[in-house]
């Protein structure tokens, strides 16, 4: 409402003003920078503010035909939707209109929404656009600015225009470049990781082909030797990579688990075997005495008779 109450009142270079049913949708009108093939034409448009605004940039779409800009299109500048990094908060609604001016004698380069006409073109669409009449605002191009005056308010806002669309491109073209010089040594970093996670991740395959085999042929070995504790781990381990020292570890908790396991299955083989000799005593002594009472009761009955 700030920008509204600014911008009321029409000058002889620019005029906007929100509809009066939608806040975030203003209509705009311009005149082509003189010395240019723009000069002596006015143009309309419409800019469509964000929720964000003024932190998200407006989108802007010219609806008067003129050589550098498709008509109905979000165009692509540095102070459009079309680059939110290069937008400013500072910046305004006039910010907005002194960059078009200022960006209409410059080239197009295949941006989106420019347009690359001959000048004789676009001077004929210069004359043509003050007869045009927007249908949604009801605003002539005849009667929607202020008469041109050669005053120095008039000539100000050309110098700052065209100021304000030097610096406004320079620093497009400083951030883009920034991004190019960027973008390859990432890539080149990149590269140069996964190059390098390669030979170690073949490193280790070859040091370690199958953890389960691993352990396997070093139960068989320490059982063959008497369950001797494997060797201490070579001085080459300070070398190896995280992954391979993991693995290393790993495969060294496995097998002493195996020895203790062995060892301690031997002293429960000793007990059984102390048990059942045990048992057989046993019953070998109570097989006696059944033998033995057996003949006493014999020789009793032999007695009485």
């Amino acid at each position: 409402m700030k920008e509204a109450a600014e911008l009321k009142d029409p000058t002889d270079h620019y005029h906007a003003q929100p509809l009066e049913d939608n806040l975030f949708e203003w209509h705009f009108t311009v005149r082509g920078p003189p010395d240019s093939d723009f000069d002596g034409g006015i143009y309309h448009g419409r800019i469509v503010l964000p929720p964000e605004y003024p932190m998200k940039p407006p989108s802007i779409i010219l609806l008067t035909p003129n050589g550098r800009f498709e008509v109905g299109k979000k165009i692509c500048l540095s102070i459009s939707g079309h680059h939110p990094e290069t937008w400013q908060p500072s910046w305004s609604i006039r910010t907005a209109l002194l960059a078009i001016i200022g960006f209409m004698p410059t080239k197009g380069e295949g941006a989106i929404g420019s347009l690359d006409y001959t000048p004789e073109e676009r001077r004929a669409l210069a004359k043509k656009s003050q007869d045009f009449c927007c249908e949604m605002c009801g605003t002539s191009m005849k009667t929607a600015l202020l008469p041109l005056t050669s005053g120095s308010v008039s000539s100000q806002a050309d110098k700052e225009a065209k100021e304000l669309a030097r610096q406004i491109s320079f620093k497009a073209e400083v951030n883009s470049s920034r991004r190019s010089d960027a973008g390859p040594s990432n890539t080149s970093g990149l590269n140069h990781s996964a190059a390098s996670r390669e030979p170690q991740q073949d490193g280790a395959a070859r040091a370690f082909p199958d953890p389960a085999s691993a352990t396997s042929e070093t139960q068989s070995s320490s059982a063959v030797a008497g369950q001797e504790r494997p060797p201490a781990v070579s001085s080459t381990t300070t070398s190896m990579s995280p992954r391979q020292r993991r693995a290393q570890q790993q495969s060294q908790r496995r097998v002493p688990t195996s020895a203790d396991f062995n060892r301690a299955q031997q002293p429960r083989v000793n007990t059984n075997h102390t048990g059942s000799t045990v048992l057989i005593v046993l019953l070998t002594f109570a097989l006696a005495a059944l033998i033995f009472r057996r003949i006493c009761l014999a020789n009793e009955y032999v007695f009485e008779l």
